[in-house]
């Protein structure tokens, strides 16, 4: 039920073209609320048709010109219902985890280097995230609440990726512990 409203969120941000929504997905929205095009083009006609948002008189209209979508009064009430509606934390569901279990159970070859893998990649997340904080939220651009808002929702994704290489920084330390060696935390058996 989310990505409709990630959608009038992001028209009300801005009025916008379905393929501009796309790439303003790939650049924000996308980093806590995927979606492919093909969803969001769908997606975009059932807001239409649900009367939550419209096409922009276009000033030529051409066949295959692109539509700039925004946002009416029903669209603004039914998001702004949805933000207070009362909804349960969802379970994460990660398949690196899940392959860790399996690996527990059936073993595997290459986890070691998938688990190197993915800590460059949040490594690069969290670097990433952390430009757009220093670049587009300083303290002194922090006045309005829809600025707060936003930094918190940014401060969200750099929390998760600090967890994340810590992590997997610790997974791997922890794999990397010989068999025949005791853990380092290990208590030695009583004489």
């Amino acid at each position: 039920m989310s990505l409709p409203h990630a959608i009038l969120t992001a028209l009300l941000e801005k009025p916008s073209s379905g393929l501009e929504l796309t790439r303003r997905f790939d650049r924000s929205i996308g980093y806590f609320w995927s979606a492919t095009h093909q969803q969001i083009y769908r997606e975009l006609g059932k807001l239409e048709q649900a009367g939550h948002i419209r096409a922009l008189p276009s000033a030529q209209p051409t066949r295959g010109q692109k539509k700039e979508y925004e946002v009416l009064p029903a669209g603004r009430a039914e998001l702004a219902a949805w933000v207070g509606r009362p909804e349960d934390p969802k379970p994460g569901r990660d398949p690196l985890l899940l392959r860790l279990r399996a690996a527990a159970v059936a073993g595997g070859v290459g986890l070691e280097e998938e688990l190197v893998r993915h800590l460059e990649l949040h490594s690069a997340q969290l670097a990433e995230y952390e430009a757009i904080e220093k670049r587009d939220f300083p303290p002194e651009r922090r006045v309005t609440r829809q600025d707060r808002l936003r930094h918190v929702v940014l401060r969200g994704g750099i929390e998760l990726e600090t967890f994340w290489t810590k992590w997997l920084t610790d997974t791997l330390k922890e794999l990397s512990v010989s068999p025949d060696r005791p853990h380092r935390d290990a208590v030695p058996d009583a004489p």
